[in-house]
C-alpha cells in the first residue's frame, strides 16, 4: 500500500499544490509554520475522514477561501484508488469518483499509522486519549464499529437527558430501561472489538518491546472496562442508577473504558521515565503497524509528525529498522540524514515544496 500522490486545493495554507510520493521514505522539512505538518493532516484526512488537529473544519479551508478539497491517488493490492474530500459549507466524500453517505465506507481504503510528539498522552494524559487511539486503529480495520460506536455515544446522550429529566421533571425512572438495553447491546460489541484489538497489540508489544530495550524490560497491556460480560454491565447500570440521577450523567459504561501499559509491573505513564515513555510508545507504535499487516496483508502507511526530533540516535536506529518496506511520510525540522535507507527529501517553504536530491 502506498500513496502516488496528493492534490491541495485551498487546504490550509496550500494554494493549489500537488506532491508526488515515493513508495519508500519521504522527509519533508523545513522551519515551523511553513505547512509540513498539513500534508500528514491531508493524508490522515483522507483515511479516517476527519482531522486530528481539529474538530472544525472551516479550520482546514485557507483564510478568505470559500472551500478547500485534498485528493489522493493511491495503491493497496495492486489496485489504483482515489480519495476526493472537499470541504465547504458541506463536507463531501469521493471514493474512485463515487460520492459516498457513510463514512464507514471511507473506512480502511488508506490504512495509517500515525505518531505525533502529542501521542505521549496516549500515556501520561487520560482514559479519553487511549479510547480515541483504540478506536482510530479499530475502525480502518472494522468499518462498523465507528458506527456502533455512533449508535453507542448517541444513545449515551439520550439516557443523560433523561437523567436531568428525572431529577428536575419528576420523570418515571423505570423508562431508563430501554436505553439501558441499547447501552449494553451496543456496549457489549464494542468492548469485544476492542478486547480483540488490545490481545492482538499485547501479543506484538512484548516481543518488541524486548528487542528494543535489549530485554531489559517487560511490558504489559490492562484493558478496564464496566462491560466484560453482559451480566456485569447490566449490574453497574442498575446499582448506580440512583447516582446517575443525582449526577445527571452515566457514570459507568464503555464510554469509560481505559487501558494501562505497564514497564516491569509499574504504570509507565506515572512512574515511567521520560525515556521509558517514550520507548513504550514507540513499541505500541510498532505493534500496531504489525497488527494491521496481520489483518489486512499490507503495511498501513506510517505518518510521523516531527516525531525524529523526540528519538535519540539509538531508539531512530532501531525504530527505522522495523520499518523499511514500509511507505513512511515524516516531517521535521532539519534535513535528516538516513544511513543505509533509501528516502527522498522535500523543502516545505510558505506552502511550496521543493523536492531536493
Amino acid at each position: 500500500m502506498w500513496i502516488k500522490d496528493i492534490k491541495l486545493n485551498n487546504f490550509r495554507n496550500y494554494n493549489n499544490k500537488e506532491i508526488q510520493l515515493h513508495e519508500n521514505i519521504n522527509v519533508f522539512f523545513g522551519e515551523n509554520a511553513q505547512g509540513k505538518t498539513n500534508i500528514i493532516e491531508s493524508i490522515f484526512l483522507c483515511s479516517i475522514g476527519k482531522s486530528f488537529r481539529t474538530n472544525k473544519e472551516k479550520e482546514l479551508i485557507k483564510f478568505n477561501c470559500e472551500k478547500a478539497s485534498v485528493q489522493i491517488n493511491y495503491q493497496k493490492s495492486d489496485r489504483d484508488g482515489n480519495i476526493k474530500i472537499e470541504i465547504g459549507e458541506k463536507k463531501q466524500v469521493y471514493l474512485n469518483g463515487i460520492k459516498i453517505k457513510k463514512l464507514s465506507e471511507l473506512l480502511g481504503n488508506i490504512n495509517i499509522v500515525i505518531f505525533t510528539p502529542d501521542d505521549i498522552n496516549i500515556l501520561k494524559g487520560g482514559p479519553q486519549n487511549r479510547r480515541r487511539f483504540l478506536d482510530i486503529m479499530i475502525s480502518q480495520l472494522r468499518p462498523n464499529y465507528m458506527h456502533i460506536l455512533s449508535l453507542y455515544n448517541k444513545t449515551l446522550e439520550q439516557r443523560n437527558n433523561y437523567l436531568k429529566q428525572i431529577k428536575t421533571e419528576k420523570k418515571d425512572e423505570n423508562l431508563l430501561e430501554i436505553w439501558d438495553e441499547k447501552l449494553i447491546d451496543y456496549g457489549m460489541k464494542i468492548y469485544e472489538y476492542r478486547k480483540e484489538f488490545l490481545e492482538k497489540i499485547q501479543n506484538k508489544i512484548k516481543y518488541i518491546h524486548k528487542e528494543i530495550t535489549d530485554g531489559k524490560e517487560d511490558i504489559e497491556i490492562e484493558y478496564i472496562s464496566d462491560a466484560k460480560t453482559r451480566q456485569n454491565f447490566t449490574n453497574e447500570l442498575q446499582s448506580r442508577r440512583k447516582l446517575d440521577i443525582i449526577k445527571g450523567f452515566t457514570t459507568k459504561g464503555i464510554h469509560r473504558d481505559d487501558f494501562i501499559i505497564y514497564i516491569n509491573k509499574k504504570e509507565v505513564g506515572i512512574f515511567g521515565s521520560q525515556g521509558q515513555n517514550r520507548t513504550a510508545m514507540l513499541s505500541l507504535k510498532l505493534s500496531e503497524l504489525q497488527v494491521i499487516y496481520d489483518d489486512i496483508g499490507e503495511y498501513p502507511i506510517l505518518l510521523l509528525d516531527d516525531f525524529m526530533s523526540e528519538l535519540d540516535e539509538k531508539r531512530r536506529e532501531r525504530f527505522l529498522n522495523n520499518i523499511k518496506d514500509i511507505q513512511v511520510i515524516i516531517t521535521c525540522t532539519e534535513k535528516l540524514r538516513l544511513e543505509k535507507l533509501k528516502y527522498f527529501s522535500y523543502n516545505v517553504i510558505d506552502g511550496d515544496i521543493i523536492e531536493k536530491a
